[in-house]
């Protein structure tokens, strides 16, 4: 008990000093957790032996994010996906294999082992990849779409390569029981038996397992969760969230399947779900908190000695491996039109071995594929990979600064026209857009801003990606025929461009525009602009009604009060933009203020005069 103690202490007092380290330098928190691991043990020497078991627990840290990443995804989804996954994914572990296999003869080594390697090698890691595109905020460029959709094939491609292994062993396998000594006998004893089936029953066994998890996550989660509301105790949902990932990854583990890809498919089941946002709430803190732990594992389990008996050809082995496996995926990537800025996040992000290649690589020794002095060595290299992979999202950063904006994205080709055009799909746009468009309404949306098209994207709303403010793209997007135009741009700058141009293009256009603050509202007044909506201003006014209803008014009082405050101010403030100059600071402006001053005061005296005559009604 005392060494559990110890051991848990100095883990998590390492996480804690080091990822806030890491992270202020922006190097990102796997490095931090990677480095930490390195400290307490190839360095200090804080832990030991027991860092290979620990590793066995936190890469349940890996099973949940796939589950997580499941839950994101909808059945429709994935099959869109399915052209990247077959094409780009296949393509990247066919051409790796066969590059590393022929490095490997040019080796000496037989074609086994060195087939063997290129399959090991051939795979990424899934855990530290996808954790750093999220902290990054680069899961929705199209350089972070494909690398996600080849993680996902690499992730699948486990399955064959579990099944194919044996088949290029040198030697007949002596199986040896080690999990009976750790006291797994049910478990062994189970998987045993499903392997003494034909084969024929193998695969039954396999599709029913699959079958079960599909049919469970269909029909069996609503009233699993209801018979669980009833107790009201919150910590049944998490511990529910937590049955459903560790009993699917038992389910899996014991016909012979990954444990991430079936709850990857529970995920993907449960997508539709309305438990899906408690599974996520309930899940999130466990694998952020495991995989942080699986990172400290792959740190502490770094061969040290190992890399200084042989430090030159062991880097150069990880780096022959991250230029091969990068040349591979830059030309993918170009393939599938990748350009720029994606194309080497696609390169650079996925150059690494990973974290299943812990696991084909312990199974292919033991199933006497490949021998123990080369299985050191490819442990060592997918290691020594997963720890230089930080410095390659760095290096990424330093490019993509360098290209700058001359690689923007490429607008998009805008093949719809409808009377109404927004400019701008933020918070603002989405809601007119929905308003307008769920009262039958058609529009024509465009936004410069990437990550928020493909984002509403997702909801099933067609929009372009595309600068607003360009009068090519306004041409395209029918600014010549629409009937009107929204502005609901983020820069006021853009807003007030957009307002001048359509209005000199289309005197006649009906023109919409939000506003930012007081200033804005005079400068896109003067612009143009037909309606102006400061972003604030109707919230404002709806929270001081509830103050008004909380102080005694009735509701029909206090709308009265909301509705002519309203009208008060817009006439309010068409008459200031009369006497507003851009060249004069407002409190200098000496019109504005006394025309300001004097409008207050009819404000209250108008206020006022509406309270007196309700209370004279009332009696």
């Amino acid at each position: 008990m005392d060494s559990f103690l110890y051991q848990a202490s100095i883990y998590l007092l390492a996480a804690v000093v080091a990822v806030p380290i890491a992270a202020r330098f922006g190097l990102g928190s796997v490095l931090g957790y990677l480095m930490a691991g390195l400290i307490i043990g190839p360095m200090l020497g804080l832990v030991g032996s027991e860092t290979e078991d620990l590793r066995h627990f936190a890469e349940f840290g890996v099973v949940m994010m796939l589950f997580l990443i499941g839950l994101e995804l909808e059945p429709k989804a994935l099959w869109d996906m399915r052209h990247r996954l077959l094409g780009l994914g296949g393509l990247q572990i066919t051409c790796t294999m066969a590059l590393v296999t022929m490095a490997g003869l040019w080796l000496d080594y037989s074609w086994q082992q060195s087939l063997t390697a290129g399959t090991i090698l051939s795979l990424s890691s899934t855990a530290i990849v996808l954790q750093t595109l999220s902290e990054k905020k680069l899961m929705n460029t199209p350089g972070g779409r494909s690398a996600f959709a080849v993680l996902l094939t690499q992730d699948i491609a486990v399955i064959p390569m579990l099944a194919l292994l044996p088949l290029l062993a040198f030697a007949p396998v002596v199986r040896v029981d080690s999990h009976a000594t750790e006291g797994a006998e049910a478990v062994q004893a189970a998987r045993s038996l499903i392997e003494s089936l034909p084969a024929w029953g193998v695969t039954l066994v396999t599709l029913a397992a699959v079958a079960v998890i599909v049919l469970s996550g269909t029909y069996l989660m609503r009233p699993i969760f209801k018979y669980i509301h009833t107790a009201r105790l919150r910590e049944l949902y998490t511990a529910l969230a937590l049955l459903i990932v560790l009993g699917i990854a038992l389910l899996m583990s014991l016909v012979g399947l990954s444990p991430a890809l079936g709850t990857f498919l529970a995920g993907v089941v449960l997508a539709n779900s309305e438990f899906r946002h408690e599974l996520e709430s309930d899940i999130e803190p466990f694998k952020g908190l495991l995989l942080g732990l699986f990172f400290i594992t792959v740190g502490a389990g770094i061969d040290v000695q190992g890399l200084a008996s042989a430090p030159v050809s062991i880097l150069g082995l990880t780096l022959g491996l991250m230029a091969a496996k990068g040349l591979v995926l830059y030309g993918l990537g170009l393939l599938f039109k990748l350009k720029g800025r994606d194309a080497w996040l696609f390169t650079l992000g996925l150059a690494q071995a990973g974290e299943f290649g812990f696991v084909l690589t312990s199974f292919s020794i033991q199933q006497r594929v490949i021998l123990p002095g080369l299985g050191d060595r490819l442990l060592l290299v997918i290691a020594l990979s997963m720890l230089l992979t930080p410095l390659a999202f760095i290096l990424y950063e330093q490019i993509s600064k360098r290209i700058g904006e001359g690689d923007a994205p490429e607008a998009d080709e805008i093949d719809e026209r409808h009377p109404i055009l927004i400019a701008g799909i933020g918070r603002f746009g989405q809601v007119v857009n929905r308003l307008v468009t769920s009262s039958g309404f058609r529009t024509t949306v465009l936004d410069n801003d990437l990550e928020t098209i493909e984002m509403i994207r997702t909801f099933g709303f067609k929009s372009f990606f595309g600068d607003p403010t360009r009068p090519d793209l306004l041409h395209a997007a029918g600014i010549d025929k629409a009937e009107v135009l929204v502005v609901s741009l983020d820069d006021p700058k853009a807003a007030i461009r957009l307002v001048t141009y359509a209005r000199k293009r289309r005197p006649d256009i009906y023109i919409i525009a939000r506003a930012r603050d007081r200033v804005h509202v005079f400068q896109l007044y003067r612009a143009g602009a037909d309606k102006i909506v400061r972003e604030v201003f109707d919230a404002s006014l709806r929270a001081g009604r509830y103050v008004l209803e909380q102080m005694g008014l009735s509701e029909y009082e206090a709308h009265q009060a909301e509705s002519t405050f309203y009208k008060m101010d817009r006439s309010a403030m068409q008459g200031l933009a009369e006497v507003w100059d851009p060249d004069i600071p407002i409190h200098l402006n000496q019109a504005y203020m006394e025309r300001s001053r004097l409008m207050n005061r009819d404000m209250e005296a108008a206020l006022m005069n509406l309270f007196a005559s309700d209370e004279e009604d009332a009696a």
